[in-house]
């Protein structure tokens, strides 16, 4: 990754005059409210991957976080309480470049892709459409931002994404044990892996679309087992039809405190490298994923691939949300 130097002191805010391809006003495109905190930290709130605020999965923005140490930004996103919360912890305006970091309630967490989407819509919406980078702790990540129907579409193309086979008798069982399953439950056609696109998700194919609605696994179980094997989440699927790449997904997120993440784009781009290592990546396409259809916050995530490039692109929008009264349960809790 390319080093880059962030004057120190900036305005959080840039000027957007100077954008070429500005946007309509923030009031145009988005209301967000901020989160009351004891140091008066702005603390933005969107859903992502979904075009309605019932839907997709919510993250919190920090678009000025210079001043902040670990552990405020922690007790931030504990605060805040969803699956992750993003902070801009430095900035470039004029090149478009930003220092990300992630924190879910429990730690800092190396990538996490609905969080980057939130952060890029929230950044286009003030700054105008084009190309944004994002320095994080997995690598650079390009994020391409555009005006659509009134909404901000953002897609990131992630680090190259790799997958390999996961381990039966130390990988494979315990998860379904903790997961209540067996081995039958699993779709041959989509054997076991351990996918990687910033960081480690299990993925696990399922045969059954009801199995999969009837999600109810061990928390603790799973949470032991994800952190003494370095998963973010444990990413589970359905395929719709042999003959068309959607799919249904579920990812358990108990890790991070989380019950249960409504849109993940970290495990989307890390099953593009799974799909690839399947050899199913013959051509350039697009992969659906329907996600949080089962936790009544439906998502729908788009992941373009490529023969020739190792990166996935992770596709989608975010819609701002108002804060609440009161620090609310992350989703599935």
């Amino acid at each position: 990754m390319t080093t880059h130097t962030f004057p120190a002191g900036q305005d959080p805010h840039p000027d957007t005059t100077e954008s070429p391809d500005a946007l309509p006003s923030p009031s145009a495109v988005e209301t967000p409210e901020t989160l009351p905190s004891p140091d008066a930290v702005d603390v933005l709130r969107y859903s992502a991957f979904t075009t309605d605020p019932a839907g997709g999965n919510p993250a919190g923005v920090v678009l000025d976080a210079a001043t902040l140490d670990d552990a405020r930004m922690l007790a931030l996103a504990a605060e805040v309480g969803y699956s992750e919360t993003a902070f801009v912890t430095a900035h470039d305006h004029a090149a478009r470049r930003y220092r990300l970091r992630y924190f879910s309630p429990r730690a800092e967490v190396a990538f996490c892709g609905h969080a980057t989407i939130a952060t890029a819509v929230a950044l286009a919406s003030r700054t105008g459409a084009g190309e944004l980078l994002f320095d994080t702790p997995v690598g650079e990540i390009r994020v391409g931002t555009s005006l659509v129907d009134g909404l901000v579409r953002a897609t990131l193309t992630s680090v190259p994404a790799h997958s390999r086979l996961a381990e039966e008798a130390t990988q494979v069982e315990p998860a379904l044990r903790a997961l209540r399953w067996t081995r039958d439950d699993l779709d041959d056609a989509l054997p076991p892996h351990i996918a990687f696109a910033g960081n480690d998700h299990l993925v696990l194919g399922v045969r059954s679309r009801a199995r999969l609605a009837a999600l109810d696994y061990d928390f603790d179980a799973l949470h032991d087992l994800m952190r003494d094997q370095g998963w973010t989440t444990v990413h589970l699927v359905h395929r719709a039809s042999p003959d068309r790449l959607d799919f249904d997904a579920r990812d358990p997120f108990p890790v991070g405190g989380v019950v249960e993440d409504p849109a993940t784009g970290a495990a989307a781009a890390a099953f593009g490298g799974y799909l690839r290592a399947l050899g199913l990546v013959t051509q350039p396409l697009r992969v659906h994923l329907r996600q949080g259809e089962d936790m009544g916050r439906p998502s729908d995530l788009y992941v373009d691939l490529h023969p020739d490039d190792p990166r996935a692109r992770v596709t989608g929008t975010a819609v701002p949300l108002p804060a609440p009264a009161a620090p609310v349960p992350a989703p599935g809790r």
